[in-house]
């Protein structure tokens, strides 16, 4: 950790994000509201993806995005959906321990009560489980498939009386445990090891081929995380399961980023540059750069930059460094976060204003 998050010229805060795919927007976000509280908009774009060629196709394609978060804090959803071009869904059934994200964390305050207010709103509530570890958690699938691990988790930046908050991690299928690490210990600096377990798990067996064997590995961070947005955005956790008694397909095989499913998850970062490098060194460097020139790339109401590498799977994880973003935009309130000290965490009354930024559907 000390070479990676602290080292001069780059540090990474947090999970910013997980894109999720899918096949309607606002039918999705209405969904992620009213399950998960995720009601902050940070910014929405309906605009065309030139820079993502080697994902979509090699052809810009016009999207619908959205990135909504919860003010109680935990790392953001990015909503996408391919505008005129027809969403791919996954024409198999997920198994625990295919390639790619195929679950996402999701922090709540409480188990027991969190799954009471699931299962009052939701058919597709698992029982709750005991995790290797020993933390009480429980699945929630969503209108689209996707699986969400509820994981109870104290912290609030703001208390808004919800039961869930925001990403938390999320669960990638892997086919070479050790190799992985190089990406997801050496590179993002997840070098706390909470649990490396062999064999059946109860606790999967919710899930879809959760009957299986498997390797599981839960990794954290060792270290406090720091940065404009440490308050909201957490280190959170990356859980790596590999297969031991099935080949595991790969979930976007034949399929596009920005097809339905867990797209990417994303990482904020100061120090892109340097941060490139120290990838390239590592033998993942980026595959895609939104602004290899130094200039800015605006999606929204915000800009920034953003790049991608790829695990040995294939898994794709995304790098954002904010320089402008939208705080109250009823108001004209912006922050460019360049002329500030990027290690310092952004006020609470930052975050308290952006309730005006509150989505709300009829």
């Amino acid at each position: 950790m000390e070479k990676n998050m602290y080292k001069d010229g780059f540090f990474i805060t947090g999970i910013q994000q997980i894109g999720v795919g899918t096949t309607s927007v606002y039918d999705s976000w209405k969904w992620f509201i009213k399950m998960f509280g995720v009601d902050i908009r940070v910014l929405e774009d309906d605009t065309v993806a030139e820079r993502m060629l080697p994902y979509t196709g090699g052809h810009p394609r016009k999207r619908h995005a959205a990135i909504a978060v919860s003010l109680q804090g935990g790392g953001g959803f990015e909503i996408w959906q391919y505008s005129e071009r027809k969403p791919k869904p996954v024409d198999f059934q997920i198994q625990v321990g295919d390639l790619g994200i195929f679950c996402a964390k999701v922090k709540c305050r409480n188990t027991e009560s969190a799954h009471k207010y699931a299962s009052e709103r939701w058919d597709k509530v698992s029982p709750i489980v005991t995790a290797p570890d020993g933390s009480k958690t429980f699945y929630i699938t969503d209108p689209e498939g996707n699986w969400f691990q509820a994981v109870q988790d104290d912290y609030l930046l703001l208390d808004e009386g919800k039961e869930f908050g925001g990403m938390i991690g999320c669960m990638i299928g892997v086919t070479d445990m050790d190799k992985a690490r190089t990406v997801y210990s050496d590179i993002l600096g997840y070098d706390q090891l909470i649990y490396n377990e062999y064999g059946h798990f109860d606790d999967l067996k919710p899930l879809a081929g959760g009957d299986g064997e498997f390797r599981r590995v839960l990794l954290k961070w060792s270290k406090p995380n720091k940065g404009a947005f440490s308050s909201i955005f957490p280190s959170g956790y990356i859980e790596l399961v590999q297969c031991r008694d099935r080949e595991p397909r790969k979930i976007f095989e034949g399929r596009y980023w920005g097809d339905p499913g867990f797209i990417q998850i994303c990482f904020d970062v100061t120090g892109m540059d340097e941060l490139g490098k120290w990838c390239a060194d590592h033998g993942h460097p980026f595959t895609v750069d939104s602004c290899p020139d130094g200039k800015q790339f605006a999606m929204g109401d915000a800009s920034g930059r953003f790049t991608y590498i790829e695990d040995q799977d294939g898994t794709l994880i995304e790098f954002v460094e904010t320089y402008r973003i939208s705080v109250a935009k009823k108001l004209g309130w912006y922050i460019n976060l360049l002329y500030r000290n990027r290690e310092k965490p952004l006020s609470k009354l930052l975050f308290r204003a952006m309730k005006m930024n509150r989505k709300k559907f009829d």
